[in-house]
C-alpha cells in the first residue's frame, strides 16, 4: 500500500525521473490504474488526458505534454477514462484482454523487476479464483513455484 496524494492504493510499481515520481500504478484482472501528482496551484480545466488504444498523453494545455507514450498493452477506450481528486489524475485503463498481467502501464517505463511481475502475476491468479469461485475464501492461499498465467489458465477467463 501507498499513499499517493492522501489516496491509499495498492501499488504495482510506479516510475520516476530523477528521483522525482512521475507516476504510480496497480491493476486488478480488468484495469490498470495510473496516479500522477499534479503540480499545485492550476485549474483542474487547465488539465487534459488523451486516452487511445495503444496511447496515453496528458498535460497542462498550452503546454508540451507531461507523458506522450505507448501503452504496454491495448485498452479498452470507451470504458477506460481518468479524472482529477486533491491534486492527483487517476487514469483508469481497460484492459482489452482481461486477466493479462501488465508489467507496466507505459512501454519501457517503471517496468516490475521479474520478481515483483511474479508475485503480481500470483496475485491477479488469486483475484481471478477469487472471482470465480466467489463462495470461497483464497485470502491465505499462496502459489509455490511458478504461476499460470491467470488470463489463459483452464481455458481463459470466462465472460459472459
Amino acid at each position: 500500500m501507498v499513499v499517493c496524494g492522501g489516496l491509499t492504493v495498492h501499488c504495482g510499481g510506479g516510475f520516476a525521473i530523477r528521483s522525482e515520481k512521475v507516476f504510480e500504478w496497480d491493476q486488478t484482472l480488468e484495469e490498470v490504474n495510473m496516479y500522477i501528482n499534479l503540480p499545485p496551484n492550476v485549474p483542474s480545466k487547465q488539465f487534459y488526458c488523451k486516452i487511445q488504444s495503444k496511447h496515453v498523453e496528458l498535460g497542462i494545455k498550452g503546454n508540451p505534454p507531461y507523458l506522450n507514450h505507448d501503452l504496454t498493452c491495448p485498452v479498452k477506450t470507451d470504458s477506460s477514462f481518468w479524472t482529477l481528486e486533491d491534486d492527483i489524475m487517476h487514469i483508469t485503463l481497460q484492459k482489452r484482454d482481461k486477466g493479462q498481467t501488465w508489467s507496466s502501464p507505459i512501454l519501457g517505463q517503471g517496468e516490475l523487476d521479474p520478481y515483483a511481475s511474479d508475485l503480481e502475476q500470483k496475485r491477479l491468479m488469486l483475484q481471478r479464483f477469487q472471482e470465480e469461485n466467489p463462495g470461497f475464501d483464497f485470502s491465505q492461499a499462496q502459489f509455490t513455484g511458478n504461476c499460470p498465467d491467470p488470463r489463459t489458465f483452464m481455458g481463459g477467463i470466462h465472460t459472459g
